[in-house]
């Protein structure tokens, strides 16, 4: 066996990012690597990195600020270094610019580039006898094999594609919100129609670009709810993005889970900010003024069948309420349909896939949650299973808070990290 690092870390996006800053600052002195699939300039959420679009986190809820506020990599530490803290100060606006918050992230990754490698797919990951218990086996695209005595999962969750779209072939015309501006490169012609699938923040913020874009154009929104609404943004709610409402969920059974859930998901999913939603409003109410209607909000439709021929994507959907069908055509279809969770659910994963090749060492409660200790450890199922953590991926054991948000990014490394400094004991 060759070298054996302490961790691998598989992806370097903000989770795996903020705990390399962690066990730097904490002075681990481990042996850590990142394997990142994606060149070094690739901005982070680059597939929507739509103008004048902000982010939907305080930026002191940053890499670092919740677990060290001294820390050099603070968003507010970025801003000082290159020069724009008062500039900043100044905007008229509650939240940064994403195109902002994505520089912050790969300004901060840039002082960790002697731990990652970037280009390097993981294609396969096993478990062998080290020399000095069970490792993991890492292998590569390239076939190159690394190997850890522990692996920290932060790839970020998978692109949802509901039903009937999971079932279509690849067609260029159709596309998750994660490849959006690839897509839109990518297209011969300027569409004509546009269909829009979702009710979240990324679905208005994509038909007010595709607007703007394609102002000829056709957009309509698909809505399994009956409109679209806003965000809860009550303090009251917000408090589910506070650690002690993490143990508190991580703490309750299923059907407290459950009933969580239920409460917590307007704060994030299905909801959009106030402007945003006012914006497209006070747009569609002008272009009705003008006698026109470039943009349709569908509610209340469930679609039933998707079929893509020479002339467009044909869009079949049923109104839930009246019972009434209707199919329209789109040259181009955006699906801001979310990501994948933990779970048995038709809308969530087993295990993530990149770990696929060890996913049968690993424990299940009875209803098919993975079971994760408050820790983020996955727990094992088979003797010599080597310790595999779960970084940004636990939404359905440890709650909202864990939903790809940055809110409580910082405090998660740093438990990872204590975490992983003891094993290494």
């Amino acid at each position: 066996m060759t070298h054996c690092h302490d961790i691998i870390g598989i992806g370097f996006g903000p989770a795996n990012l903020s705990l390399a800053i962690a066990l730097e600052e904490d002075s681990a002195g481990l042996d850590m690597l990142f394997l990142e699939s994606s060149a070094p300039d690739t901005p982070w959420q680059s597939g929507m990195m739509l103008p004048g679009s902000d982010i939907q986190n305080h930026p002191v809820r940053d890499l670092v600020s919740l677990r060290n506020p001294r820390s050099r990599y603070s968003f507010i530490n970025y801003l000082f270094e290159n020069g724009r803290l008062l500039e900043h100060l100044n905007l008229p606006a509650e939240f940064p610019l994403r195109k902002e918050y994505a520089r912050y992230i790969t300004w901060v990754a840039g002082h960790f580039s002697r731990y990652v490698e970037y280009g390097t797919r993981v294609t396969e990951v096993g478990v062998e006898q080290g020399e000095d218990g069970p490792v993991y086996r890492v292998t590569d695209s390239a076939g190159r094999t690394r190997y850890a005595r522990a692996l920290v999962v932060g790839t970020g969750r998978p692109p949802y594609v509901p039903p009937p779209f999971d079932a279509l072939p690849e067609d260029p015309r159709v596309c998750h919100l994660t490849r959006y501006l690839p897509t839109l490169a990518a297209l011969a012609d300027p569409p004509r129609s546009i269909a829009v699938v979702g009710a979240s923040q990324s679905a208005v913020e994509l038909t007010l670009d595709l607007n703007r874009r394609f102002p000829d154009a056709q957009v309509t929104v698909y809505a399994r709810s009956h409109s679209l609404r806003e965000k809860d943004t009550s303090p009251f709610s917000e408090e589910g993005y506070f650690p002690g409402f993490t143990d508190y969920y991580y703490r309750a059974d299923r059907a407290g889970k459950r009933a969580l859930d239920a409460y917590m998901r307007p704060t994030n999913y299905s909801a959009a900010d106030g402007d945003v939603l006012r914006e497209l409003y006070l747009l569609m109410y002008e272009h009705r003024l003008d006698g026109e209607e470039r943009i349709r909000v569908l509610g209340n439709r469930s679609i039933t069948r998707v079929t893509c021929g020479p002339d467009g994507v044909d869009i079949s959907a049923t109104e839930t309420i009246t019972g009434e069908r209707e199919t329209r055509r789109a040259d181009l279809v955006v699906l801001a349909t979310g990501f994948r969770d933990l779970g048995p659910g038709p809308d969530q994963e087993h295990f993530p896939r990149v770990v696929s090749g060890v996913a049968d060492r690993f424990a299940h409660d009875a209803e098919g949650y993975p079971r994760v200790s408050a820790e983020y450890l996955a727990e094992p199922a088979l003797a010599g299973t080597p310790p595999l953590f779960l970084n940004g991926l636990c939404e359905s054991s440890h709650g909202i808070g864990d939903a790809g948000s940055f809110s409580l990014l910082s405090l998660r490394a740093g438990t990872i990290g204590d975490s992983l400094r003891k094993l290494a004991r």
